[in-house]
């Protein structure tokens, strides 16, 4: 993987967006070209449309990040590509257009725009099918050795068998451990200079994954096989990275506290989320009053009780404040105001209520928290008290995730369905401190294009 803006890429996936990029491009030019001589006219020099053609290409790009072209499901099935690759495009062409009416200088002709449109999903769509399974194949994948063969090494020989793993093992090597669960390891005392061992298969990272690290670091072997130009990294940053979250079972108070992330130096960073944030909500609550209006009349028709309603929730430093949302449930949803976990098929939903939760509708008066400034559009959801207190106890680390302020989508929402369990609030803790860690602008904006993908394809919306 890449690092960029402290946000890890797959190599894959940026190979693949390169080219993406390069056939956006030239579909654009082909389609201006085949259309002028369509017309007997002469065709300009190329860079009398540079804007026009790169506008083009970020236009459609944006519009197929946001919709999951390259994520993992897409990357492994040339039917939901192709699906996610003609709804990315329909999209894109709703954005050029509102990037023409705005500035008419950077405009195609209609003619122009339809050729390259089609030769833009062909050419894609011929790129998808043309690498074929090589994007999961081991070409893209790093080669690592695991130090380990307990129960920690059991868990990354699990994580490599799936098929959007970016990483291949190739071999073990048992530090004397007494539960040992991989048998192919070889004994550390069969090897008789680890550095060569490593250099010999050819792998290009070295993961330490001891069950118990406390007086059994092979600091020597280490320290031979960092010389040796390999890379050498403990299982608690080696999950982060690959999976995007901060994994709870090997996770130490001192890796937090000595590991990159959670910088309060980011003042430009935080300006900048202020003004996107009042800006963005002042725009929604104007354009978006008319729906939200007509939705609340629908509730207000089919049950009784108020079309809002206020709900007090924990935000940035444990401070609380009320939510406001658009009621989907009953008004006798919760008994004596006593909070309750939704479930699947929750029967207190109502037929409009199930709706706006699929498409997020529900959410949108929240922009009158992010106004206020008690919220952002991005960050970890916030909780009622009632269950923080008792996820506080269950759940290591859950109060750390209050040191951002609570948005309405945030990293756990684009990544994990959602489940109200005590096992579901750990899977969307260790998203969320990752996203307190890793902080940045450019992985507000990947939230917030995915969100799209969110709302069109949604999954366990309750």
């Amino acid at each position: 993987m890449i690092r960029l803006f402290k946000h890890y890429v797959p190599y894959a996936v940026l190979f693949l967006g390169l080219l993406d990029i390069l056939l956006l491009f030239g579909a654009a030019e082909l389609g201006y070209v085949v259309r002028l001589h369509q017309l007997g006219s002469r065709v300009d020099p190329i860079g009398n449309r540079l804007p026009q053609l790169l506008i083009f290409a970020a236009a459609l790009e944006v519009a197929m990040i946001a919709v999951g072209v390259y994520g993992a499901d897409a990357l492994q099935s040339l039917r939901r590509a192709t699906a996610r690759l003609l709804v990315a495009i329909s999209l894109g062409v709703i954005l050029l257009s509102a990037v023409y009416f705005l500035s008419p200088m950077l405009s195609f002709w209609r003619s122009n725009l339809l050729y390259a449109m089609g030769f833009a999903a062909a050419a894609m769509i011929g790129l998808r099918i043309l690498l074929g399974k090589m994007l999961g194949s081991h070409v893209f994948k790093r080669r690592i050795v695991v130090l380990g063969a307990g129960m920690r090494a059991a868990r990354l020989k699990a994580l490599a068998a799936q098929p959007q793993s970016a990483f291949v093992v190739v071999g073990y090597v048992s530090m004397s451990e007494a539960n040992r669960v991989i048998p192919e390891a070889i004994a550390r005392d069969a090897i008789y200079n680890l550095a060569d061992h490593v250099v010999l298969l050819n792998a290009s990272e070295v993961v330490l994954a001891l069950e118990e690290r406390r007086n059994a670091l092979p600091l020597k072997d280490l320290l031979r096989i960092k010389t040796t130009g390999v890379h050498v990294n403990e299982i608690s940053s080696f999950l982060e990275r690959e999976t995007g979250r901060v994994d709870l079972q090997s996770v130490n108070p001192s890796w937090l506290i000595f590991s990159d992330g959670f910088s309060s130096g980011r003042m430009l960073s935080s300006i900048f989320k202020r003004l996107f944030d009042v800006a963005a909500s002042l725009a929604l609550l104007a354009l978006l009053a008319p729906l939200v209006a007509v939705i609340a009349i629908a509730i207000k028709l089919e049950s009784r009780g108020p079309a809002f309603y206020r709900q007090r929730r924990v935000g940035r430093y444990g401070t609380g404040f009320d939510c406001i949302k658009l009621r989907s449930m009953r008004q006798d949803a919760e008994v004596a105001g006593r909070a309750v976990w939704a479930e699947k098929d929750d029967p207190r939903i109502t037929r409009i209520g199930r709706f706006i939760r699929k498409v997020r509708i529900d959410e949108l008066p929240q922009c009158w928290s992010v106004l206020k400034g008690e919220m952002s559009f991005v960050g970890p959801r916030p909780e009622r008290p009632q269950f923080v207190e008792d996820l506080e106890q269950q759940l290591p680390y859950y109060a750390e995730r209050h040191m951002v302020k609570p948005g309405i989508t945030g990293w756990a929402q684009i990544n994990y369905p959602y489940g109200a369990s005590i096992e579901d609030s750990r899977q969307k803790l260790e998203y969320d401190l990752y996203y307190a860690k890793n902080y940045s602008p450019f992985l507000d904006l990947l939230i917030l294009l995915q969100t799209i993908r969110v709302v069109l394809w949604p999954e366990g919306a309750r």
